[in-house]
C-alpha cells in the first residue's frame, strides 16, 4: 500500500463491565484475520467500561490490559490505541496507550475529565498534548470529554488525524456527531473517533456512532449502532491538496491575547 495511505481499523463493541478478559476476547473475535492495518483504534476504558473505581480496576502502568495491547500489536503486525484505567502510587489516570509492533509505546492522560460524571474526583488529569507518527501522519490522540475543547483541540500543523476514543452516551450523542465535525472542519483534519455500544453497570446507553470524517467534513466511514470493526484508507495526498487549495490554517488566532 502506498506510503500517503493509511490504513485503520475502528472497533465499536459492547465493553463487558469491569471485565477485561472478556473484553480481550471479544476484540480478539472481532478483529479475528484482519491484516494489512496500520493502526487499529479502541474505545476509552476498553477493558473496563467507565468506572469510577479506579481503585478496584486500575491495572500498574505495565499491567495485563497494557501487556495486551503490546502483544496484539506484534502479533498483527500493526499499532494499537486505547485508553485503560492506571494506577501509578496513590494516583489513578484514564491512560490512552498506543503499542506498536516493535515493542514502543506512547501514553497520553486525558486531559479534561468528565465533572459532570464525577471522572475528576477519581482521576488525576494530565497537562501535555501528545502526538504520535505512524508512516509519515502525525496523529493527535485525545479521550472522550476533550472533544469538547476546540483550543485543546486546536491544530497548528501538528497533526493530520485526530484520533478520538470515547464512552459517549445516548442523550449526548448529537454532540458527538456535531463535535466530531467540527474539529475535522476548523482543524482542516481527517477525525477518526470510536466509541462504546451497550449498558453499562450504571444503567447508561451507548449507541456507538463511531465513524471517521475527512477533512472537509465529510463522513467517509460509519459504524452506526452495529459491533463491529469499521475499516478505512485515509489519503494524505487528499489532504495535501486540500489545506494547498482552502488554507484557513494560516489565519488561525495566536490565543496570545
Amino acid at each position: 500500500m502506498p506510503a500517503s495511505v493509511l490504513n485503520i481499523g475502528l472497533v465499536q463493541f459492547d465493553i463487558a463491565w469491569e471485565n477485561p478478559s472478556e473484553n480481550m476476547r471479544r476484540i480478539d473475535n472481532l478483529l479475528g484475520q484482519s491484516s494489512d492495518l496500520d493502526l487499529v483504534i479502541l474505545p476509552e476504558m476498553w477493558s473496563t467500561g467507565f468506572s469510577m473505581q479506579p481503585e478496584k480496576v486500575a491495572e500498574p502502568a505495565r499491567g495485563t490490559a497494557l501487556q495486551w495491547m503490546i502483544n496484539q500489536a506484534r502479533e498483527r503486525n500493526t499499532a494499537i490505541a486505547g485508553s485503560i484505567s492506571v494506577a501509578e502510587g496513590a494516583l489513578y489516570f484514564n491512560r490512552w496507550y498506543c503499542a506498536f509492533a516493535d515493542g514502543r509505546i506512547i501514553q497520553y492522560d486525558k486531559k479534561h475529565l468528565f465533572s459532570y460524571g464525577r471522572e475528576d474526583q477519581h482521576y488525576t488529569a494530565g497537562s501535555t498534548k501528545v502526538f504520535i507518527e505512524i508512516k509519515g501522519w502525525k496523529i493527535m490522540p485525545i479521550i472522550c470529554y476533550d472533544l469538547r475543547f476546540p483550543v485543546w483541540c486546536r491544530n497548528t500543523d501538528s497533526y493530520d488525524l485526530m484520533m478520538v476514543v470515547a464512552n459517549w452516551p445516548v442523550p449526548r450523542i448529537h454532540h458527538w456527531d456535531a463535535l466530531l465535525k467540527a474539529r475535522a472542519i476548523e482543524n482542516q483534519s481527517y477525525v477518526a473517533a470510536v466509541n462504546r455500544i451497550g449498558t453499562d453497570s450504571n444503567g447508561l446507553q451507548y449507541n456507538g456512532h463511531s465513524s471517521v470524517f475527512d477533512m472537509n467534513g465529510q463522513e467517509i466511514l460509519s459504524l452506526g449502532e452495529r459491533e463491529g470493526i469499521g475499516h478505512v484508507v485515509l489519503d494524505k495526498q487528499l489532504l495535501a491538496a486540500y489545506r494547498d487549495q482552502f488554507r484557513f490554517l494560516q489565519d488561525r488566532d495566536p490565543f496570545t491575547l
